[in-house]
């Protein structure tokens, strides 16, 4: 806000005439004294003192202002509702227009950009830092779900290929979601590398893991077809007679029973012979 010039008959008659023009109280008005009251000789020839006073420059103002100022030489309609969390020192900024796509930009660089110079510009002669957040259109949670999701889908490419990937460069910011969303992950790690401002998440698989052999199932059981692949079973021996004799060998039923048949035959005959002698 503009200086004015206020006049009154004394110093503190001037500040309460400031007060009352500005409508505010003195703690929230800023004022220097240009000149100060003089009686003059025997009364006469005095002049009044002399003051300019403002309004301060509160935070949410001065961001207001620098905001409209960007939207003017921009040509952008639009409006940014600010409020200030004194108790965290952080400035909220949400931007409402239409085609807010400009204030985007690629990735959103030019609203982290944007929020950079506020930064600057309320934090400049400020005791505290204040912390600023810029937003427009949910940008910065639909920017985080997505974030997060590729975080998953890389972890998971690492886990099933075991090599590294490297995502593009991100701000600070961006490579916190990345590092938080997979921080649990009891499979992949996550670390930065490079410089400003083309640092980048590097997902890789955790130390250890790499070496580790994994069995290729040569062994495997086949239980559903009766045998086992590294069985003695295998041996060409096994299409011999199944040995079912208590003595253990194997009984050949063939010769076996042409040697019961022939003396079956025998004595068959023999009968037959003393029946007929009979």
């Amino acid at each position: 806000m503009d200086w004015k010039e206020i006049s009154g008959k004394t110093v503190d008659e001037a500040i309460t005439a400031a007060m009352l023009e500005l409508g505010t109280a003195i703690e929230n008005m800023e004022y220097e004294v240009i000149e100060k009251e003089t009686s003059g000789f025997l009364g006469i020839f005095g002049k009044p003192a002399r003051i300019r006073a403002r309004i301060k420059a509160t935070k949410q103002g001065t961001t207001k202002k620098f905001l409209e100022d960007v939207f003017h030489a921009m040509g952008i309609e639009a409006t940014a509702n600010v409020n200030f969390d004194e108790e965290n020192s952080t400035i909220e900024v949400n931007i409402d227009g239409d085609e807010m796509g400009v204030l985007i930009g690629k990735r959103g660089q030019t609203l982290d950009s944007l929020q950079y110079l506020i930064s600057l510009v309320v934090n400049k002669n400020s005791d505290n830092y204040i912390k600023v957040k810029l937003d427009t259109e949910n940008y910065r949670a639909r920017r985080k779900e997505t974030l997060e999701n590729l975080a998953k889908n890389i972890a998971y490419k690492v886990k099933r290929t075991r090599k590294p990937v490297s995502l593009e460069p991100m701000n600070p910011y961006e490579r916190r979601i990345i590092h938080s969303a997979l921080q649990n992950d009891k499979y992949v790690e996550t670390y930065s590398e490079g410089e400003e401002p083309y640092r980048k998440v590097v997902i890789n698989v955790k130390k250890g893991l790499n070496d580790k052999k994994y069995s290729n199932n040569n062994n495997r059981n086949y239980s559903g077809g009766g045998y086992r692949k590294d069985s003695a079973v295998t041996n060409k021996n096994y299409k011999k007679p199944y040995n079912t004799s208590k003595s253990g060998y194997n009984k050949n039923y063939s010769a076996d029973y042409k040697k019961d048949y022939e003396k079956y035959k025998e004595s068959k005959e023999k009968k037959e012979e003393t029946i007929e002698s009979v």
